[in-house]
């Protein structure tokens, strides 16, 4: 991959059976790219979460509704992209599940686990509905390999 932009997106239905197709995704797009970087296993829990909230928060569950995810490969980063169709949320309004009156509390702990996981996190709203979350990871210049 020299200098050259790999590109992929995929629609998901709104519904928890679409975990596992955003994860077998993922991994197609990592493979095609030849990327080996150790991180991908903390990458791919990234999107679980992004998805997992895109279809539960976002969507509502809403089967009508999809959330697309689109994966973008270089030869210094990945980007990801969730968008759902949802009424859209304040990422800085989730609570900070390390906070002492949170510790119990399950929500919260997917942005957190993104977060820590990505190197970039933004979310923005989308024109007519919906939010979309941007995360980035910069890859090391060894993850790179067309050896395989």
């Amino acid at each position: 991959m020299k200098g050259t932009e790999k590109k992929a997106s995929v629609k998901l239905r709104s519904n928890f059976d679409s975990v596992e197709l955003a994860e077998r995704f993922f991994h197609s797009v990592i493979d095609q790219s030849r990327i080996q970087d150790s991180d991908s296993h903390r990458m791919e829990m990234a999107v679980r979460e992004s998805v997992i909230n895109a279809i539960q928060h976002g969507n509502g569950c809403d089967e009508s509704k999809q959330v697309e995810l689109s994966i973008s490969v270089t030869p210094a980063k990945i980007t990801i992209w969730v968008r759902d169709e949802g009424h859209g949320f304040d990422a800085g309004s989730v609570p900070n599940p390390l906070e002492e009156n949170n510790l119990l509390k399950t929500s919260g702990r997917g942005i957190f686990i993104i977060r820590s996981f990505m190197d970039e996190f933004s979310v923005r709203r989308v024109p007519n509905n919906g939010s979309e979350v941007v995360m980035v990871k910069r890859l090391s210049s060894n993850s790179n390999s067309n050896s395989r």
